[in-house]
């Protein structure tokens, strides 16, 4: 195996010479200060650099259990830094990708977890596949809304399909008064599962198969139509997700 040169690498502060010191304090009770160490430095905001990808292998070793420290946190981080499915450093590191998608995959397969945490597990078998926008995207699941432009009259709209109800909205819809208002909404319409195709139908077949029913009743709005207040335009949310997406 070839030694790497930390020294020589950068993550998000810098120098990424400490980064083999904090895999190494892995396996122990402050495991989650180290993670939350790792993710500053190798994924800040969503950020990556050349140290990100040196720890693929480390991260697949944690996954496979050949490395103390948590598989599902190695799954979860290895996710975020391969989200870009253009990133032309994916090619290099396609054996450390094929172990971690294999252990995402085992993971996904288990019962028992919870929703947020299946759905995360989901967002990293996509990143690791290269599908690219959905493996970001569908944290809108775990939030509950997406927030997107109207495609005709460019209205910025929050589309919601959690605990406050499902719509379309022009207007904050948690802070204050708008918490009470209803008018002005438009409709969110799921698509019946029957009628879901490609990604969508493999999402949530892949729910359903794990007795995830509120992850597989989100993705049918999150897949569905909205309406738009302002304008009246229906459209498809996951169609605006995949073109508005940042």
């Amino acid at each position: 195996m070839t030694t790497i040169d930390w020294r020589a690498l950068s993550h998000a502060y810098g120098s990424a010479e400490g980064i083999p010191v904090l895999f190494a304090r892995l396996g122990g009770a402050e495991d989650d200060a180290v993670w939350s160490e790792l993710w500053s430095a190798l994924c800040h905001q969503g950020s990556v650099y050349d140290a990100s990808w040196a720890a693929l292998p480390l991260l697949a070793d944690i996954a496979r259990g050949r490395a103390p420290g948590g598989p599902f946190q190695a799954v979860i981080l290895a996710g975020a830094i391969t989200a870009d499915e253009a990133d032309p450093r994916r090619e290099r590191h396609g054996r450390e990708i094929g172990e971690l998608l294999g252990a995402a995959r085992e993971m996904l397969a288990a019962s028992g977890h919870p929703a947020p945490v299946f759905v995360n597990l989901l967002q990293s078998v996509l990143a690791f596949e290269g599908v690219g926008t959905w493996s970001e995207a569908l944290e809108g699941v775990n939030s509950e809304e997406f927030q997107l432009e109207c495609p005709a009259c460019e209205e910025g709209l929050y589309v919601a399909f959690g605990g406050y109800g499902t719509f379309v909205s022009a207007e904050d819809y948690v802070g204050g008064a708008a918490r009470e208002v209803a008018d002005g909404r438009g409709e969110l319409t799921p698509i019946s599962p029957q009628r879901l195709s490609g990604l969508g139908a493999r999402l949530h077949g892949d729910a359903t198969a794990a007795g995830q029913t509120e992850v597989a009743r989100a993705l049918t709005y999150v897949f569905g139509e909205g309406r738009c207040p302002s304008c009246d335009t229906v459209f498809s949310v996951a169609q605006e997700v995949e073109k508005q997406w940042i």
